[in-house]
């Protein structure tokens, strides 16, 4: 079996004054793969993002990069790094360039990358995030929004294997959910490997491939969505509800009737076609 692309195991930490914020933390990222990670307030998940990149570095545990364990000197650090980018939930943390082009360019040109190879990662970089009308916009006038997706841009200008994003989602209004969505799509298409922390269990349960649970610094499930997300038990626990489409879609199943195609509808699309075919006794 292939090793995953990034193994955390047995990690614990502890911020200034002893707070513990990870206590024999484990995850497992998969190649190729959207993995989110759940849980409430305090309950770990930035805290672990920051190890996957080598932010952080655990007081025991470890991190695994294909396998290897990952390095903390300075060379080490910059090879992991281009690896696996880390996004911030807030864009103004990341954005310090005067315009979008500047500030996507700042990446590759870091890399030691020459000036036409840079300017080719960031046009690479705009049109992956349908950004490139911005190119010479003053960061300081974009929306929240555009914001979000120069961050991206700035990363992913990087070429890293794994994009870790902290609540990607956050502050964006409908269309700029869809949007940013359809972004990242575009990207796991072309083979990065995706991994988010979220709040929002009917993002993860409509959008993500595999999820991991965490509570109070440790992981308390890891597995496939669906049956991850279907535990009521388990998501109490984790102080979590249970994803609204599935709710609605056990409340309006027939008692016996199995599932069309197996699973369990998964996004409001998903549900509205299922009731489309109640008229069909062995469908829904």
């Amino acid at each position: 079996m292939t090793a995953p692309i990034l193994d955390a195991q047995g990690l614990n930490y502890a911020y200034p004054g002893g707070v513990a914020a990870l206590r024999g933390m484990n995850l497992s990222v998969q190649r190729g793969r959207r993995l989110a990670l759940l849980g409430s307030n305090g309950c770990g998940k930035t805290t672990l993002l920051l190890h996957l990149n080598g932010t952080l570095r655990p007081g025991a545990g470890q991190v695994l990069i294909d396998g290897q364990p990952a390095g903390y000197d300075r060379a080490s650090l910059a090879a992991w790094r281009g690896r696996v980018g880390l996004v911030l939930q807030e864009p103004d943390d990341q954005l310090f360039s005067a315009t979008v082009y500047q500030d996507v360019s700042f990446g590759p040109l870091n890399q030691g990358l020459s000036e036409p190879d840079a300017r080719e990662r960031v046009r690479e970089a705009l049109a992956a995030l349908d950004i490139a009308e911005l190119a010479e916009r003053a960061t300081h006038l974009l929306s929240f929004g555009q914001k979000k997706r120069v961050a991206i841009a700035g990363v992913l200008a990087m070429q890293p294997q794994v994009l870790i994003l902290d609540e990607p989602t956050a502050g964006l209004d409908a269309p700029g959910v869809t949007q940013l969505k359809a972004a990242l799509e575009r990207l796991q298409a072309r083979g990065t490997t995706l991994v988010f922390s979220t709040h929002d269990v009917d993002l993860a349960y409509a959008w993500a491939d595999d999820v991991a649970i965490l509570g109070e610094g440790r992981l308390l499930r890891q597995g496939g969505t669906v049956a991850t997300l279907a535990d009521a038990d388990l998501l109490a626990a984790a102080q979590l509800n249970t994803p609204t489409i599935l709710t609605l879609a056990a409340a309006l199943r027939e008692p016996g009737r199995p599932w069309p195609g197996g699973q369990p509808p998964r996004t409001a699309e998903d549900l509205v076609a299922c009731l489309g075919e109640r008229h069909d006794p062995g469908r829904f």
